[in-house]
């Protein structure tokens, strides 16, 4: 049995220096956080609480800021704007990637286009549109402006071109037709850019605080994100207790990103190979 070979360059030290620094500089805020939450109810704010450690600011926290609400109508945005994203973005990437039309390169720039434009510029037409259709002040305010994203479609188009065309002519030669072709063999096989689009969009629906300020007034449509700043502004005060609030809302999607950080580092990865 070979051993592993330990042997490391100066330059990997360096790199392994800067690496370990910057987890350092990125953990350190919430490290403090989630120390502080367990500080006594009303304490100063302090790293290291000294004594009575205690999980009262998490009970308190939950009641006072009604998360349990809050959890389930982000969970239900979220996973609904990620279903939809992946739907979209599987059936227009595979066409930009397999399909050869006129146009076919200057529609993906245009895609691409879309992803400098800021969603804050967008919001009065799109107010407009949900107001026309009886929209606001429903989960379809929350779910549908969001339901395409340019950036889906790139990852997969370009995580499909990676895969050899002669897998699907096999298939084309076993009778399956493009839906076939792209249920069975492209998206099994574009597993780690499926995941990675949807830790993006999911982390990135949990922690939208836009959208649910913008488009909803209804206390029973509040999301995690909105009862946490309205939590903040009514314990401004009460450090131990904010902080065990901002732990509350954080932990769902660190949970998700630790499961699925493997095949997300492959998506990316992959998604930046040449062809």
């Amino acid at each position: 049995m070979s051993k592993p070979n330990w042997n490391l360059k100066s330059g990997d030290f360096v790199s392994l220096g800067v690496l370990m620094l910057g987890g350092f500089i990125v953990l350190l805020p919430l490290f403090i956080v989630f120390l502080t939450s367990f500080a006594p109810p009303g304490a100063a704010l302090e790293v290291l609480p000294k004594n009575n450690w205690s999980l009262a600011n998490y009970r308190e926290a939950w009641q006072r800021g009604k998360f349990l609400l809050a959890f389930a109508n982000s969970t239900l945005v979220a996973i609904a704007v990620t279903a939809f994203q992946i739907v979209t973005s599987a059936l227009a990437g595979y066409a930009l990637a397999r399909l050869k039309f006129r146009g076919s390169q200057a529609l993906l720039l245009v895609i691409l286009a879309t992803l400098v434009i800021p969603f804050q510029l967008l919001v009065i037409p799109i107010f407009l549109v949900l107001k026309w259709g009886h929209l606001i002040n429903t989960y379809g305010a929350l779910i549908l402006p969001t339901a395409v994203n340019g950036f889906g479609i790139f990852l997969l188009c370009q995580y499909f071109q990676t895969i050899p065309v002669e897998l699907e002519e096999a298939a084309a030669i076993d009778g399956a037709n493009r839906l076939q072709i792209l249920w069975r063999v492209m998206l099994p096989l574009a597993r780690p850019a499926l995941v990675t689009l949807f830790l993006f969009t999911f982390i990135g629906e949990w922690n939208d605080l836009f959208k649910p300020l913008v488009f909803t007034t209804r206390p029973e449509l509040r999301t995690v994100q909105l009862a946490l700043a309205e939590f903040q502004e009514q314990f401004t005060n009460n450090w131990p207790l904010m902080m065990a609030a901002v732990t509350i809302a954080t932990v769902p999607v660190m949970v998700l990103f630790l499961i699925g950080q493997r095949q997300f580092i492959r998506g990316i990865a992959a998604t930046g190979m040449k062809n």
